[in-house]
């Protein structure tokens, strides 16, 4: 497997080999179960969809029900994508645990970045704001010009001004795995990942650093 669902319980701290403080996400990390395999001949395209965390069967429909009855497995909360290299080695059912990873492997982390809601172009994009002093007491956060008005009397597009901040899919890259924990399916990963405690994430194996190594 290329990768594995899960949710985030939080930020924490580790000490490396020179006593060095460290900050580090602790992952929920599986396990995920097989619910379809999905090959060229039926579908086009070689994929595995997982299945991870739980949720009542009376929220599902027939239809999602018998997916999973299918797959004989309970109803799952979270569903996704991914692709595999031994598709044919993949059963449905099959659990799919945090194991698939190693101590010092590079992992891409995708999820949903915070929602902050509409701000303004100071926090939205760094700007300076306008100066504090000869009586523009009103213009310490505003943006400034957004165009000229003889060419091309219009503001151009994707101009950077105030609005939605966040809510978005974020993947941060090449983050180095530090922990492993297979009795309680966690991964501790260095650094930041995207999104909020116990919000959706996808790890998968990062491609930049095989190709590096």
């Amino acid at each position: 497997m290329e990768g594995i669902i899960g949710r985030k319980i939080g930020m924490t701290r580790i000490f490396n080999s020179e006593g060095e403080v460290v900050p580090a996400t602790v992952i929920e990390a599986g396990p995920c179960y097989v619910v379809q395999v999905k090959t060229k001949d039926k579908d086009g395209y070689e994929a595995v969809q997982l299945g991870f965390g739980e949720k009542r069967k009376s929220l599902f429909n027939k239809p999602i029900s018998g997916h999973f009855t299918k797959a004989k497995i309970d109803p799952k909360r979270f569903l996704k994508e991914m692709k595999s290299k031994d598709i044919e080695k993949l059963k449905l059912g099959q659990k799919i645990k945090v194991n698939i990873f190693f101590v010092g492997e590079k992992v891409d982390v995708t999820g949903i970045s915070k929602g902050l809601g509409f701000q303004g172009s100071v926090r939205r994009y760094g700007f300076k704001g306008g100066p504090k002093s000869h009586g523009q007491s009103d213009r310490e956060r505003a943006p400034g010009s957004i165009g000229a008005s003889s060419f091309p009397s219009r503001v151009w597009k994707g101009q950077k001004m105030a609005g939605r901040m966040g809510g978005e899919i974020v993947t941060i890259k090449n983050l180095e795995i530090v922990e492993v924990d297979e009795k309680r399916n966690l991964l501790v990963v260095k650094g930041a990942v995207p999104g909020k405690k116990n919000s959706f994430l996808t790890m998968r194996k990062s491609k930049k650093a095989s190709l590096i190594t």
